[in-house]
């Protein structure tokens, strides 16, 4: 008889088991679009990050500490560089083609256009500015990454960024998936045929895979959506804002890079090499948390056409998802940083406190980027990059004061400090524009008593 109650008390209104609400919850998630987007862009990365962290423990062990030291150098100044060779016309694909996919052509035809021309600019600036920053072991490998990055690297991740733009979280994953699996077998071939290698030569054999996975990134995008539109004043017209979304994306590498350029440039190649390998954990710990940002993104443009008003939620509504994921990232840092040299080599034995040093990062950039992606989502991307400029400006400072005197322990002190402090700013910038336009709506929508 209790138990026949118990039984009919479920069928009460208002009144749910927790069987009820457990699957009513898994049948929600199934058909929504963020958790499906986002398992995608997650299934990706995590599938991913296996073949990352393999590919980086095998080319540790082919080059060794050093010449480890002196290709995350090189590699870490490309990078901050071409971020400018795209001019920003990937994320202005994502800002006009997510509400009108009939843009698709010309603003695809806008990426091709602004990575052939900006890219080969970046290529040659960093031949002539890299012996001064890097020394002429450096500066040997630096328009051969220039190629695959600037150039092959930058369109392969606006063909990434198309299929995101369209909700196609699938493919995104996969590009990324076959770049990271082809550079893991060549690694392994070269690991097993010569055992130690160059810097240079691994980075003539990068080379290649990028120009590869660009072959096959803009030949897959051509079939799904169609051939590409040029025009120079649609590249003229949007030069401006896409040049904030490039100085951004610049900023963000050099409070990220910085410090291994720096390394590499007082000569501290071995010292470089045990950051590098110890941060480069930490960009893979970080993975989970970039592919819920990366499938939110269309939905934060989309949101921002209301205001920020309508993109402030859904970042609180992110962050509290990331904040898991960039704790659990801390802690299992910290716990297995001892395997790392166990598995990368005994030249890393001093990345073990890297790491350590590191771990918090994650977690701190749950907060920027969710407040950060909400800015920009409601078109104020230049708070969002004033923000990100102090920032890179205060790592800069930090660390041309730490680094001579600490060496790594100094640019991890610098990293901790600039991401805690961004978080810090993006949300306060995010409160003052959100109170700044409730202010203004209620302005106007006060009833004029005549």
């Amino acid at each position: 008889m209790k138990r026949i109650m118990l039984e009919d008390d479920s069928d009460v209104p208002g009144s749910r088991s927790l069987k009820q609400r457990v699957c009513d919850e898994t049948r929600r998630l199934a058909t929504s679009p963020l958790a499906r987007n986002a398992g995608w862009m997650f299934g990706g990365q995590v599938a991913s990050l296996g073949i990352q962290a393999a590919y980086f423990v095998v080319l540790a062990r082919l080059l060794g500490s050093g010449e480890y030291g002196i290709l995350a150098a090189a590699a870490a100044l490309v990078n901050i560089l071409s971020q400018y060779s795209g001019m920003g016309s990937g994320l202005l694909f994502l800002r006009y083609v997510s509400p009108d996919h009939s843009r698709f052509r010309e603003y695809w035809g806008n990426i091709l256009l602004s990575i052939g021309l900006v890219g080969t600019l970046a290529a040659i600036a960093l031949h002539l500015a890299g012996r001064w920053m890097l020394g002429q072991a450096g500066a040997s490998i630096l328009v051969v990454l220039a190629i695959g990055d600037c150039l092959c690297g930058q369109l392969t991740s606006s063909a990434a960024q198309v299929f995101q733009t369209f909700e196609k979280m699938r493919t995104t994953a996969s590009l990324n998936f076959l770049t990271n699996s082809v550079r893991l077998v060549l690694v392994v071939c070269m690991a097993l045929v010569v055992h130690r290698t160059s810097a240079f030569s691994w980075a003539v054999a990068s080379m290649m895979v990028s120009m590869i996975a660009c072959f096959v990134a803009i030949t897959k995008v051509t079939s799904s959506f169609g051939r590409p539109k040029f025009s120079i004043k649609l590249f003229l017209a949007r030069l401006g804002e896409g040049f904030i979304f490039a100085v951004s994306g610049s900023t963000t590498t050099v409070y990220n890079d910085v410090d291994k350029v720096m390394l590499g440039h007082y000569g501290m190649d071995v010292a470089n090499g045990i950051y590098s390998m110890a941060y480069r954990v930490v960009n893979i710990c970080t993975i989970p948390i970039g592919s819920v940002h990366g499938a939110a993104l269309p939905r934060f443009f989309r949101d921002g056409v209301n205001g920020i008003n309508a993109t402030a939620p859904f970042a609180r509504k992110i962050l509290k998802r990331t904040l898991i994921l960039g704790a659990l990232a801390a802690v299992g840092m910290f716990v297995l940083a001892p395997v790392l040299p166990k598995i990368a080599g005994r030249d890393f034995s001093a990345s073990v406190s890297a790491l350590r040093w590191l771990c918090l990062i994650p977690l701190l950039r749950c907060f920027h980027l969710s407040a950060g992606d909400a800015v920009a989502g409601a078109g104020f991307q230049r708070f969002r990059l004033a923000s990100q400029a102090v920032a890179a400006a205060g790592n800069f400072l930090l660390n041309l004061y730490l680094i001579p005197r600490y060496s790594w322990q100094g640019a991890a002190w610098a990293s901790l400090l600039t991401d805690g402090s961004l978080g810090l700013m993006n949300w306060a910038l995010l409160a003052v524009l959100v109170r700044r336009e409730r202010r203004v709506t209620t302005t106007h929508t006060i009833p004029c008593i005549t």
